[in-house]
């Protein structure tokens, strides 16, 4: 197997909660094959005229303990076009640094860089509005900035989920019932007085079951699956506002909705894509950082990060 050399572009190292992060999955199984693992932040990255884009970088070996989980063996700047992969896991938001980050890491693609997730597809993608190029698999949606528009959805399907574009991790997500109890308040903080577009879905029951992630890789379906559980009189499957994982094997639908879904969004340089569905119905597709392949090895054993991995490997081979 030839040996690569991989830079990750993340949050800080010393912010990972090692039992759990998807990125950390990605560079102990790059370890594990031999590997050679570096890491920077987006604001590490600059482009120079005569340079070309660069990092300011961190060579890391991961240790293999809970607490001190990597040590540092070497920092200088590089061109990204001199890393065999250049693996894009910076977390949400998608503002507009991330934004830039996306320009930057296309400049390095035209000097010869393998970026994945393809920084242009990250900005063709935003992860609530990709939805909408797909309607035959999602539930009944509504995006805009009018109050008399959500007012009407409303009216239409009784209990329905207001969220902001820009939110992560269940933030920002209210739902409202039948009797549209302080839906007004509701559009205000959402909208702020039609300054902000808002995405209204028809409540989905279903969510009693979870939020089930289905990962992409490759263009093809993980078998498995994690269902996000509200808890606690919550209606937000989170992780991140509590939600339970559980792993289960992916639904009939789970999977025609993968298989439909993950060509179009390969092609387009997807490498890795987190689709949630709620019931039968497609609710988002996450591209910028998707999660949860260390539930899904944990609790099924199917190792997520080794096809993540063999995905990689085969895309710089070809």
């Amino acid at each position: 197997m030839v040996r690569m050399k991989l830079l990750f572009v993340a949050d800080p190292l010393e912010s990972f909660k090692t039992y759990k992060d998807t990125t950390f999955a990605m560079m102990r199984e790059a370890q594990k094959r031999g590997h050679t693992i570096t890491a920077c932040e987006p604001q590490d990255i600059r482009w120079l005229h005569g340079e070309g884009v660069t990092a300011q970088v961190r060579d890391i070996r991961l240790t293999g303990a809970a607490d001190v989980w990597f040590e540092e063996t070497g920092t200088d700047r590089r061109a990204l076009q001199t890393f065999d992969a250049v693996i894009m896991r910076k977390d949400p938001p998608f503002d507009s640094e991330y934004f830039y980050s996306t320009h930057l890491l296309g400049q390095a693609e035209r000097e010869g860089a393998r970026v994945f997730n393809s920084p242009a597809a990250l900005r063709d993608h935003p992860e609530k509005l990709a939805i909408l190029e797909f309607p035959q698999f999602t539930a009944p949606t509504l995006v805009t900035r009018s109050e008399a528009d959500v007012r009407a959805f409303h009216a239409t399907h009784g209990e329905i989920i207001l969220k902001p574009l820009d939110g992560m991790g269940g933030m920002g997500i209210f739902k409202v019932g039948a009797d549209g109890l302080n839906l007004g308040a509701i559009i205000e903080t959402l909208n702020r007085d039609g300054a902000q577009t808002v995405m209204v879905q028809k409540f989905l029951p279903g969510i009693a079951q979870g939020d089930k992630r289905v990962l992409l890789i490759g263009g093809k379906p993980v078998p498995f699956c994690l269902a996000r559980i509200p808890q606690g009189g919550e209606v937000r499957g989170n992780l991140a506002a509590g939600g339970k994982g559980v792993a289960q094997p992916i639904s009939a639908r789970d999977r025609e909705i993968a298989e439909a879904l993950g060509p179009i969004l390969f092609a387009r340089g997807l490498m890795l894509v987190g689709l949630d569905i709620i019931g039968d119905s497609l609710t988002e597709i996450n591209v910028t950082s998707p999660t949860c392949f260390q539930e899904i090895t944990d609790q099924m054993g199917c190792d997520v990060a080794a096809l993540f991995m063999d995905a990689v490997q085969a895309a710089c081979a070809g």
